[in-house]
């Protein structure tokens, strides 16, 4: 059985809270963008980085602090996203320091190295939505995900800030709770997502033949 783990599901507010990112790659790209998006202070640790991570440090969207790690870039730091991949020295000592300071690290894709998860996320205008699947495949979180925001177009954004707009409206012209929240009710009458998700119908026999499997050669060996 695997060793699963649900997490406790939050939505962290990171405004303006200095968030630290150790990594200059692929993962270190994707995670500095969504705590942009979230409003956070990044700082990027790392010699190097990708072109976009280059372009919003020029831009002043993050500081880039073109060196390997060192404990202090921890302070006054709210969380530390670790994005090196397979270097269990740097793992430690980050998680070390941070543990010291009290602050919560995820490490890339190494839960014992990591006080929390992160979920891929679906965005859609003001939508945000996590999945996870408690480590029992992130592969298949992603292809979710994919899935997921093919469903939501450019409409659906325009109606979720329409949604907003009108709740703020509602909140400040109708006093009384039930009748703002009929109204609001009435506003998503109808709306819902229709579907299923398909599992392959071989599924066992895949699964079956990758517990079996103990030499997998690699193409063109």
């Amino acid at each position: 059985m695997a060793d699963l783990n649900p997490l406790f599901q939050v939505g962290l507010d990171v405004r303006d809270r200095v968030c630290l990112v150790i990594g200059g790659g692929g993962e270190a790209e994707d995670k500095a963008a969504r705590l942009i998006d979230a409003g956070a202070r990044v700082v990027l640790v790392s010699p190097e980085s990708t072109q976009f991570l280059e372009d919003w440090a020029t831009q002043g969207w993050l500081e880039w602090r073109r060196r390997h790690y060192e404990p202090g870039d921890l302070d006054s730091a709210l969380l530390v996203l670790n994005t090196v991949r397979c270097n269990t020295d740097l793992g430690d000592r980050v998680l070390a320091d941070a543990e010291f300071r009290g602050i919560l690290v995820n490490t890339y894709d190494d839960v014992s190295r990591s006080h929390f998860g992160m979920a891929a996320l679906v965005k859609a205008g003001p939508l945000r939505l996590s999945i996870s699947t408690s480590n029992a495949s992130p592969t298949l979180s992603r292809r979710l995900r994919q899935d997921l925001e093919g469903l939501f177009d450019a409409e659906f954004g325009e109606y979720l800030e329409a949604l907003g707009n009108a709740r703020t409206h509602l909140k400040e012209t109708i006093h009384d709770f039930d009748t703002r929240r009929l109204i609001l009710h009435g506003l998503v009458e109808g709306a819902g997502l229709e579907g299923r998700f398909a599992v392959p119908a071989d599924w066992r026999q895949r699964i079956e033949a990758a517990l079996a499997a103990t030499d997998i050669k690699k193409p063109g060996e």
